[in-house]
């Protein structure tokens, strides 16, 4: 008898969507809308179990769940959005070590979304961030998200600031896409009104 018409082989497969229904959504090639609808699922303080399930599913070995548990939870809305700070070191290591440009795009997205404390920044993510941002084999996207997230960082510091300021300028030597620009323009503007604070 072949598999397709196996009973237990039907039996396992339901019983396998039924026990991991997120998961199964997530093996599919999905819409916007589906995005949407899987954060309307997750929605609420009732459901922020089904949150950390989506979060879990960051980490599945399949590529695609991963990716699109990673864009769903880009789309939070303002009210949901903060329940994934408490995740903000564990996304920074992550982003430290991620190899997939993909997924590592996305979580730059993610942390881009959440707030930097003076009290507990951390150096290590600074250096990764100003790395990026004057490396030329690394795509726009992640770099104008690094901008952005170090100057989210050293805006507390006006010798930070000074050395954000360096990096960018040496972006002078090579063309940039649209985006990159723009983001440059955006931050330097950022980094001449926070340096006039302090008085530079």
């Amino acid at each position: 008898m072949g598999t397709r018409n196996n009973p237990e082989h039907v039996k396992s497969f339901v019983r396998s969507f039924e026990e991991h229904p997120m998961r199964n959504q997530l093996t599919n090639r999905l819409s916007i809308n589906d995005i949407y609808s899987l954060c309307l699922q997750t929605q609420g303080k009732e459901n922020n179990c089904l949150k950390e399930e989506l979060y879990q599913l960051t980490l599945d070995e399949n590529n695609r769940v991963a990716f699109n548990a990673l864009w769903a939870l880009s789309h939070f809305d303002e009210a949901n959005n903060p329940w994934l700070f408490c995740k903000h070191d564990d996304l920074i290591d992550r982003v430290l070590i991620e190899k997939n440009e993909t997924k590592r795009r996305l979580m730059l997205s993610l942390l881009l979304r959440q707030p930097f404390e003076e009290e507990s920044l951390r150096s290590d993510f600074i250096d990764f961030c100003i790395a990026k941002i004057t490396a030329c084999s690394q795509p726009y996207a992640i770099r104008c998200y690094c901008m952005k997230l170090a100057y989210e960082q050293m805006k507390y510091y006006p010798e930070l600031l000074t050395e954000l300021k360096a990096a960018i300028d040496m972006l002078e030597q090579e063309p940039l896409s649209p985006g990159l620009t723009s983001a440059k323009k955006q931050v330097m503007k950022k980094i001449k009104l926070s340096l006039g604070h302090f008085g530079k």
